[in-house]
């Protein structure tokens, strides 16, 4: 049999574009022979066939014993006939009989095409799968489709995703065609396909963005210890140098802020601190309240708790708008962190403590106690860089144990004191 061109440049042709290997094409055609075979006989279970992959040339047989008088066509042949293909058969033989696929009925036939066709799909399917199995976790970028209810269907490609509602940042409107950036969240097989979900609010988008716009980050010479985000509005990230040459902040935030203006940007504006991280408790909570100034912290470690005396002009600024400078603070640290002004402390006599008692200590053993000048973390254009555990499926506003603090009328919080706990 001659060479079969066409089958040939058939396989070609679906190996390249939909990524199926010409093995698992060969299988299929040999199983809708099979079926092909059971549909015409009644049976197939003496059905043999041969496909050579370089060539596709093929051959059906059916196995048949040599017997004096065949009384079923299909399993069994004369002697007579038997020696008319060769006469060195004897009975008991085996003899192949090839079978002309040509000869198969309209139905045989249209039952083998639909036996490659489904194969066809199932393999297009298990493809995408594994293809997008593999970036989940991972940051991909996606062109906005519709609206599907409160949904929105994301195309990725060679599939479509779904952004719901509940992983959209509050207020973001998308446009057909429009290109974004996603975390995903989640592949399932389905009989349909791969379903992708994926989020415009998990933490891990923010790390993830910074992996791909800072070479240090993405090389491992700069580590993101610790991610808090309130998606939409403001993020905070500390970050940690393993090279004492490289400053941590400083590589994150790019020359005149291109790296991180990038991030921003493709956040829609979302603002991002990025602090340096510290092992030190009380360290680390004053640059993780970045801008506002600390004068001193008070952090017990197995209590998770700490205590921050700022100065008075800067209690709004430490404890932000509605909370979240010092809410985020909170989750960036693990700490539930207590803020009180200057004239707070010394009226309750916890600064007067804290002064007296360790004046010439900048440390001491049970609690961590840290004398600050009075500066946080700079940040960049009031946005800088820090990690909270990402396991969090969602954040939830956070209880304050002093009611005292209230908002004025620009937004901006009034004298008062407020403890946060993540």
């Amino acid at each position: 049999m001659s060479t079969n061109n066409e089958l040939l440049e058939a396989l070609n042709i679906l190996e390249q574009e939909k990524n199926i290997s010409k093995e698992t094409l060969l299988e299929a055609i040999e199983n809708s022979l099979v079926t092909a075979c059971k549909n015409h006989f009644g049976k197939s279970e003496n059905v043999k066939v041969n496909i050579d992959p370089e060539t596709c040339e093929y051959h059906v047989f059916q196995e048949k014993t040599v017997v004096e008088k065949a009384e079923d066509p299909v399993e069994e042949i004369s002697l007579v006939n038997a020696k008319m293909i060769d006469s060195k058969y004897e009975l008991g033989d085996i003899v192949n009989v090839e079978v002309k696929s040509k000869e198969f009925g309209r139905i045989a036939t249209m039952n083998a095409k639909n036996v490659i066709l489904q194969k066809i799909r199932e393999e297009e399917r298990k493809v995408l799968f594994d293809q997008y199995y593999s970036k989940e976790k991972d940051v991909v970028t996606g062109v906005v489709q519709r609206y599907i209810g409160r949904n929105v269907s994301i195309n990725l490609g060679k599939v479509d995703a779904i952004l719901t509602e509940n992983e959209m940042v509050r207020g973001e409107v998308f446009k057909p065609t429009e290109r974004i950036k996603l975390y995903v969240l989640e592949v399932k097989s389905t009989s349909k396909g791969p379903k992708i979900l994926v989020s415009r609010t998990h933490p891990e988008l923010v790390k993830r963005l910074f992996e791909s716009e800072v070479t240090e980050v993405k090389e491992g010479i700069v580590e993101i210890k610790a991610i808090a985000r309130e998606a939409g509005s403001r993020t905070k990230i500390a970050v940690w140098s393993n090279d004492p040459d490289v400053d941590p902040v400083g590589a994150c935030v790019g020359m005149n802020g291109a790296r991180v203006n990038a991030i921003v940007n493709e956040l829609r504006g979302e603002k991002i601190d990025i602090i340096t991280w510290n092992e030190n408790p009380a360290m680390m909570i004053e640059n993780a309240l970045s801008p506002a100034k600390v004068i001193s912290v008070i952090a017990d470690a197995e209590e998770k708790s700490a205590k921050v005396v700022v100065p008075d002009y800067q209690l709004s600024l430490a404890i932000g708008k509605e909370g979240q400078n010092a809410r985020l603070a909170a989750r960036l640290t693990g700490f539930k962190i207590d803020i009180k002004s200057e004239t707070q402390a010394r009226e309750s006599g916890d600064f007067l403590d804290y002064e007296n008692e360790y004046a010439d200590d900048e440390y001491y053993e049970d609690d961590e106690y840290y004398e600050s000048d009075g500066y946080g973390e700079a940040s960049y254009e009031g946005e800088p860089y820090g990690e909270e555990s990402y396991e969090k499926a969602s954040y939830e506003d956070d209880s304050y144990e002093d009611d005292s603090y209230e908002e004025d009328s620009s937004g901006e919080g009034t004298d008062g004191e407020r403890s946060c706990e993540e």
